[in-house]
């Protein structure tokens, strides 16, 4: 095990640490002052970042081909990549009464899973399959899927995804009877390093009657289901 605290890290831990990938914690790592400046300001801010990546790459920002791309990719950071970062773009998770007295398993499976690594700032790629056990309340199946789009647009570790995707189920429905199965590529892996394009990453989370081996077991052959419908 690699000991991580947060003092910050210096270039022989880095290295040390190499092409583990690890997360410090279930939260996402925030500075307190990350929301100080507004979405605007930090496209104008980051367009430059990019711009001086670029230009040492030796890129000729003349081109027209690229002479977009800094403020192309600043947007994208901001609105669409990482757009889960701020709060004021978390998915109202609205509940209603359980009125038809559904008593089973509800799963949502399949949720496509775009997300990024927080470690090379590569794209993740996979599906999550999300299930609950209603206690009274039940959430619409969009709201789902959003909750999952909300914690992925950040740069994430699938373990901590799968994690905060369960606690935020857990806290819309007042229930622990909450699961999440996400299997995904990491393009870190797939496209550089080892660079096998064959393997995935599964992560799991049960939380209430899902620790429960017959309740975890239902749930597992139901995302097994085939749903090519045609």
């Amino acid at each position: 095990m690699f000991e991580v605290n947060s003092n910050k890290m210096n270039d022989d831990s880095i290295d040390e640490i190499g092409e583990n990938h690890i997360g410090t914690s279930a939260k996402t790592p925030l500075r307190a002052d990350a929301f100080d400046i507004s979405d605007k300001e930090k496209i104008e801010k980051i367009q430059e970042s990019v711009r001086e990546i670029l230009e040492t790459l030796g890129m000729d920002l003349t081109d027209d081909s690229m002479q977009g791309t800094p403020k192309r990719v600043a947007k994208a950071f901001v609105n669409e990549l990482f757009m889960g970062l701020n709060p004021k773009n978390k998915p109202e998770a609205s509940t209603f009464d359980n009125t038809y007295k559904y008593g089973e398993m509800l799963v949502e499976k399949n949720i496509i899973v775009y997300s990024t690594c927080e470690h090379h700032l590569l794209p993740i790629i996979g599906r999550a399959h999300v299930a609950y056990i209603s206690n009274g309340k039940v959430i619409g199946l969009s709201k789902m899927n959003r909750i999952v789009e909300y914690y992925a647009k950040r740069p994430q570790v699938q373990e901590r995804l799968t994690m905060q995707v369960v606690q935020a189920m857990q806290e819309a429905l007042g229930t622990q009877d909450v699961a999440c199965v996400i299997d995904a590529k990491h393009l870190c892996v797939n496209s550089r390093g080892i660079k096998d394009i064959e393997s995935s990453t599964v992560t799991a989370e049960f939380g209430g009657a899902f620790k429960n081996k017959e309740t975890k077991r239902e749930f597992l052959d139901y995302i097994k289901l085939n749903t090519d419908f045609q």
